[in-house]
């Protein structure tokens, strides 16, 4: 199962790429949401193998999840993959300069069971694909216009 959307953002493709790879505030976000988080490896030096064990509940049940930072360009994107609860996935975040003040996001989530409950969580998933996919979507567009104002009340 699968998920895309891409969205612009008026600012440079370097400050976009610091906010998405703010992985302190993206973690107080998460546990603000009543996520449980907790960290191995430095934020500071990500690409040194960077991984967090999330849990969370989802449709009545408690999921456990290990992510982990598979791929760290500063100014492209970077990749997280992770796998928990009968599923495997990757979310991939690429960032491309329309303009030296302007940055086209693009991310894209993939979703692969492992188990028979996964199977079951995926088929279920797909039969809400349309609500889903738009939930995505406008997810997407506010964590985008967040990110804009945050950087330009700094800049």
């Amino acid at each position: 199962m699968e998920f895309q959307s891409k969205e612009d953002i008026e600012a440079p493709i370097a400050e976009v790429f610091g906010a998405i790879s703010d992985f302190d505030l993206l973690e107080r976000s998460a546990l603000r949401r009543g996520i449980d988080v907790q960290r191995t490896g430095d934020s500071a030096h990500p690409e040194n193998g960077l991984a967090w064990d999330i849990g969370f509940r989802f449709r009545g049940k408690h999921r456990d999840i290990r992510l982990t930072l598979a791929s760290y360009a500063p100014a492209a994107g970077l990749a997280l993959t992770g796998s928990g609860s009968g599923l495997d996935g990757r979310l991939e975040v690429e960032l491309l300069a329309l303009s030296p003040r302007r940055t086209r996001m693009s991310a894209q989530l993939k979703l692969a069971p492992t188990t028979l409950t996964g199977r079951l969580l995926v088929q279920s998933l797909k039969l809400a694909r349309s609500n889903l996919t738009r939930r995505f979507k406008l997810r997407l567009a506010d964590y985008a216009r967040i990110t804009e104002e945050r950087l330009n009340r700094t800049a």
